[in-house]
């Protein structure tokens, strides 16, 4: 069994995670699921002892049942809040996160057969990128960059702890 890095200390949580930004003909691909009332992005947490470029690409294919290729390290985003869901309620979360592009592969199709590990089952969507604002989505960043493709590799620290 592998096991993500992260820990749980008191009440506070933390994880490191990979993920992907995946854009196709104008539009970003998002995930969904029955218990989130959000689209967030593909990814999951790295597990102990594996590169975060491996785990993005694993995340990639297990999520989508597609094998894309990463183009290059996009955002290294620090994220804090804190939690309300059935998975983080009551938690300080605290996310750290390498967000990769990936290569376009010049079609939509995915073969998802997705779960969350609350055993829901977890959609894909294509989402134009100029729409992206009519969405409740993760990370609230992804609009911003998509628009503004800066060259390298771009810090961003988010903090919804601050809005409450």
């Amino acid at each position: 069994m592998e096991y993500d890095c992260g820990f749980t200390k008191e009440n506070n949580w933390f994880r490191y995670r990979a993920a992907a930004i995946i854009v196709e003909d104008g539009c970003v691909l998002l995930v969904g699921n029955a218990s989130a009332d959000y689209l967030y992005s593909v990814g999951g947490g790295v597990h102990m002892n594996e590169r975060a470029e491996d785990a993005v690409v694993r995340e990639v294919f297990e999520e989508t049942g597609v094998r894309y290729e990463i183009d290059r390290l996009a955002v290294i985003h620090e994220n804090f809040w804190d939690g309300s869901s059935d998975w983080d309620n009551g938690l300080h979360c605290h996310e750290l996160a390498f967000y990769y592009l990936m290569k376009p592969r010049g079609t939509r199709e995915l073969c998802s057969n997705s779960v969350t590990r609350f055993d829901d089952r977890e959609v894909m969507h294509w989402i134009p990128i100029e729409d992206l604002d009519r969405y409740n989505h993760f990370p609230t960043f992804l609009k911003d960059y998509l628009t503004s493709t800066p060259a390298g590799i771009v810090h961003i620290v988010t903090d919804e702890r601050a809005k409450k």
